[in-house]
């Protein structure tokens, strides 16, 4: 099948992209619309689920026009790749969300989560699901959501309520309301989960009070799941549903990392690396998560060792929309080569705590080494360099883990265009950096397991075959500055560690 097009959709924390795709793999249309973000109280993040299906519409509407009026009916397929860990509650019989959707970087569940590891939960949570406990992933939203809403868990436990993350919400209603599903990568990262099982574990359902009958099926990234209701697409016949994978796993496909030790990273509003382990979950000792990378038709389930990384892109939207320090994120990279070197000012982005390998909640953003002689280019490089020193972080937790020396990172998402980051993150890491021709590897991933579901594409050697370097930077700082400049970034870090924690 050489003829029409894969229509995927990309819902990210701060807006939806919608491309489509030929099947040579090349962007034939593109569009994106932002999402309103709501900060109700300090550390608490929210979307409205309403406003992403009806802006994830307005978006398929206009890249179907900007791809030169592509009709509906040349859609083969449609793939989704999504925010991960957000939570979405919604009543079943009329598709209405309950409250917000909580945001993955939401930390209002911070004292639960100490809770549970006061009692001694972390190893058994994690033995089953991968996870540490921490308010990034879903089961204690969820938890709190129940426990919020008055008279909600009964009527979840009456089957009457749903929940899913946003690819299971976007299903739902894509299809007219009538199928309930998300994929193993999502439901591998909502802390109910056993990624070994495969199955939802009733001691973790038991823990975090979860009623079975309000949870989605899980099924493979790569399948047909339903078809669109002519009604929410543009009155047009049923267009199949199908490729489902969480934005960090999409984007590993995409960037053909098919193999056990290859890795990625990708800059989006949070980074994360991700190094390909095979059907083997890979337990991690340096406080990496395990995680199902995919589940391709009827293939053994795939696993990756993955580093999260909360604050990266957001640090440059704060800079845009909390200090007006620059109006375009691409101002950043001009900023940052007005001076030669970061001349002691480090930015430590921990705006929501701090993720792997450190996942402290309660730690706090902190920008030092001013003098009177710190101009605005040193703070834009300041907050550049601190997306690469804490992807090195997690690179050196993985290669302890998984034993395997990393020989290249390939880098994607919106920060893997700007030069001055790249060349950085090559000097910090010591081993080449790698940017593909289409670094929106996180939508080419939902639309390749879409195709390979309908026959669009054949095989996954047919898809590696597609991936094309653009840009390769290599490391040019000797070694001693190299770890000089880690060394203090260690310092620094230490210094926003607990910051939140008297907080009432």
């Amino acid at each position: 099948m050489n003829s029409g097009y894969i229509l995927s959709i990309d819902q990210g924390t701060t807006g939806t992209t919608v491309l489509i795709f030929d099947h040579a793999g090349s962007v034939r249309a593109r569009a994106y619309s932002e999402l309103t973000q709501h900060y109700p109280k300090p550390g608490w993040v929210e979307h409205d689920a309403e406003e992403i299906v009806l802006i994830t519409m307005k978006v398929i509407a206009e890249a179907l026009r900007a791809g030169g009026g592509v009709p509906p009916d040349e859609i083969k397929a449609i793939g989704i790749t999504n925010q991960r860990e957000t939570t979405v509650v919604w009543e079943r019989a009329s598709g209405r969300p309950v409250g917000r959707a909580i945001v993955w970087q939401d930390r209002r569940t911070a004292r639960d989560c100490d809770e549970l590891k006061s009692r001694g939960l972390e190893e058994m949570v994690r033995a089953k699901t991968g996870l540490v406990i921490d308010p990034y992933f879903s089961g204690t939203k969820l938890k709190w959501i129940l426990d919020n809403h008055p008279g909600l868990r009964e009527r979840a436990e009456r089957g009457e309520i749903c929940f899913g993350t946003i690819d299971a919400w976007l299903v739902y209603r894509l299809t007219g309301c009538r199928v309930h599903v998300t994929d193993y990568s999502n439901a591998s990262r909502t802390l109910l989960y056993n990624i070994r099982d495969l199955k939802w574990d009733p001691d973790l359902l038991e823990l975090f009070e979860i009623p079975a009958a309000m949870l989605p099926e899980v099924r493979s990234s790569s399948q047909i799941y339903g078809e669109t209701d002519p009604q929410m697409f543009f009155g047009t016949h049923g267009i199949p549903v199908a490729g489902i994978a969480g934005d960090q796993q999409a984007a590993l496909f995409g960037q053909a990392c098919h193999s056990p030790g290859m890795a990625k990273n990708t800059y989006g509003t949070g980074s994360f690396v991700l190094m390909h382990t095979g059907t083997e979950a890979v337990a991690s000792d340096e406080r990496l998560l395990t995680t199902i990378a995919w589940g391709v038709g009827d293939e053994p389930v795939e696993y990756a060792l993955e580093g999260a990384i909360f604050v990266t892109g957001s640090a440059v939207q704060w800079l845009r929309d909390g200090l007006g320090m620059i109006r375009h994120a691409a101002e950043t990279r001009e900023l940052a080569r007005s001076v030669p070197e970061n001349e002691g000012v480090y930015f430590v982005p921990a705006l929501v705590g701090l993720g792997a390998p450190h996942w402290d909640p309660y730690a706090r953003g902190l920008l030092i080494g001013i003098t009177r002689g710190t101009t605005r280019g040193h703070v834009a490089r300041a907050v550049l360099e601190s997306m690469a020193y804490q992807t090195r972080d997690v690179i050196e937790a993985m290669e302890r883990d998984s034993g395997i020396r990393l020989k290249e990172l390939r880098c994607d998402g919106g920060a893997a265009v700007n030069s001055v980051l790249m060349q950085f993150q090559a000097d910090i890491l010591g081993v080449d950096v790698e940017v593909p021709r289409i670094t929106e590897t996180t939508a080419l991933g939902a639309a390749y397991l879409a195709g390979l579901a309908v026959g669009f594409w054949g095989s996954r050697e047919e898809i590696a075959e597609k991936w094309a370097l653009d840009v390769r930077y290599h490391p040019r700082l000797d070694a001693a500055k190299r770890e000089r400049l880690f060394k203090r970034w260690h310092k620094a870090v230490a210094l926003s560690k607990g910051w939140a924690l008297d907080d009432d």
